[in-house]
């Protein structure tokens, strides 16, 4: 993701060097002007401002200290920017040490607002740290992406991101759960999808990443390696909060199961393929290809036409073309994808509920927690829908609910019946 970043600096005129363990990886920033360097500590020698986006903790913390790291070459009064999805403890002891020698930190974890929108600057910030050094810095964080968001301390925007990312995971492993269901009963998974996208239980999960599940690419634009990690900060953050989280532990337990059976570099939708081998189908649709370049056809153009939403999001504007014709569904098939919208919606709601406690527990108010979450990958139309209800201090509970009490983990997030305690 960080690629993207240095390119809308350097088109903002921003003087920018670079440091990658592996040099090739900068080839292309290269030729848009940036300066390769040779350590992280000769990259951040007399910067103004360094930013990191690294994959795992360990490699932020590698990268900013020691003899080599950034620190040693960061002078006082300069700030750090981490756009890393990390662990906050982490980032509290590089701060730290930062604030021993005069340099100010900020932790910006980044989500996407459309699948991949850090290419055509499409993110949302959620910055902790010192007010003073965000204001001052604001300016770099919007010629990045669309929106930030000061959300208090160090710590703060790292359990945004974790809640905003538990809302995806959730959403991306219900319905691939939903459509290998739908499948084994002869529903066209393409049918099935354009179902879903069209009801309640829509969201940036099912419909911007859904169609890397139907051309067999699984989406190239992360790893499980990253997912995994993400996941496992998620629950560890609800253990330190005493946050319950039972759903989202259920998906950690997915996430972990794909992570020991895949290879860690494998696409981050392989987790759905636990669902494909469970029910014995494949959801990839034969002829047709995702209109990304992070799909099946890596040839494909960038995206240059956009759709904005009545919120105000933007997303690239997709023409989805199946070879194989719709079938005549039966009444059982249609009544099926009917329920199989309503749990989706559900499990949304349930998943939001999880996040705001996760929010709560963080000391963050519910309007926050609300606009960081419609402003993330973690959006649906469950929370869009709700959103005038979620400016209050408690919470509301608009209808009655639309499925019994929860007393079991949802079908779609765990296959096997398991009950809460």
């Amino acid at each position: 993701m960080g690629r993207p970043m240095i390119a809308k600096l350097l088109q903002a005129g921003y003087q920018v060097g670079v440091y990658d363990i592996d040099p090739a990886a900068a080839k292309q920033e290269l030729e848009k002007g940036a300066r390769l360097h040779d350590t992280p500590r000769n990259a951040s020698r007399d910067c103004d401002i360094v930013i990191t986006c690294l994959p795992l903790p360990h490699d932020v913390f590698d990268n900013m200290t020691g003899e080599q790291g950034a620190l040693a070459g960061m002078p006082p009064g300069s700030v750090w920017i981490d756009t890393s999805t990390t662990d906050y403890h982490n980032t509290i002891e590089i701060a730290r040490l930062a604030a021993a020698i005069g340099v100010d930190s900020l932790e910006a974890p980044v989500s996407n607002l459309s699948h991949m929108g850090v290419d055509f600057a499409n993110v949302s910030f959620f910055v902790g740290g010192p007010l003073e050094a965000y204001v001052r810095r604001e300016t770099v964080l919007q010629t990045m992406g669309a929106v930030s968001f000061h959300v208090g301390d160090i710590g703060q925007g790292q359990s945004v991101k974790l809640l905003t990312n538990l809302l995806f995971y959730t959403a991306a492993v219900a319905s691939g759960q939903a459509l290998c269901q739908s499948v084994r009963e002869g529903v066209p998974a393409q049918q099935a999808w354009r179902k879903f996208v069209a009801s309640s239980a829509n969201s940036v999960a099912i419909e911007q990443f859904v169609p890397f599940l139907l051309d067999g690419s699984y989406d190239r634009s992360c790893t499980l390696e990253i997912t995994v990690k993400d996941m496992g900060l998620t629950v560890q953050l609800a253990d330190e909060l005493r946050v319950g989280l039972p759903i989202g532990r259920a998906v950690e337990k997915r996430y972990s199961e794909a992570g020991r059976k895949f290879d860690r570099y494998d696409n981050h939708l392989r987790v759905v393929e636990l669902a494909e081998a469970g029910f014995g189908v494949r959801l990839q649709v034969p002829g047709y290809r995702a209109p990304s370049k992070y799909g099946a056809n890596h040839a494909h153009p960038p995206d240059h036409e956009f759709l904005t939403d009545p919120i105000g999001r933007i997303k690239p504007k997709r023409e989805h073309v199946f070879p194989l014709e719709d079938v005549t569904l039966s009444d059982i098939q249609i009544r099926l994808l009917e329920s199989l919208a309503g749990e989706l919606t559900h499990v949304n709601r349930l998943i939001l509920d999880e996040a705001f406690d996760l929010g709560r527990g963080m000391g963050l108010s519910d309007a926050l927690i609300h606009d960081v979450i419609t402003w993330s990958v973690g959006a649906s139309a469950w929370s869009d829908s709700h959103a005038q209800q979620y400016g209050k201090e408690d919470l509301i509970d608009l209808a009655g609910p639309i499925a019994p009490p929860l007393t079991t983990i949802p079908h779609l997030i765990c296959p096997y019946t398991e009950e809460l305690s």
